[in-house]
């Protein structure tokens, strides 16, 4: 259960921490190929901002399964 515990904390401070760069920051490089496509006209800010809320909201939620599994064992 530690293995499992170890793995959500950092997994979740990852997707954090990436989350908070591209939508508070605008670090949209972060984003594998997203410059390209932003050049050729396929991607927009906003598909760069909903990444970002994805991986931010995934994160958190990894963060809460940490502190769960914390309190339960």
């Amino acid at each position: 259960m530690t293995i499992v515990k170890i793995i959500a904390l950092l997994l979740g401070l990852a997707f954090t921490a990436f989350g908070y760069l591209i939508v508070f920051r605008g670090k949209y490089d972060l984003i594998n190929g997203f410059t390209a496509e932003q050049k050729a006209g396929r991607r927009d800010e906003r598909y760069a901002q909903r990444v970002g809320r994805t991986e931010l909201v995934l994160g958190i939620v990894l963060l809460l399964c940490f502190l769960l599994l914390q309190l339960v064992t």
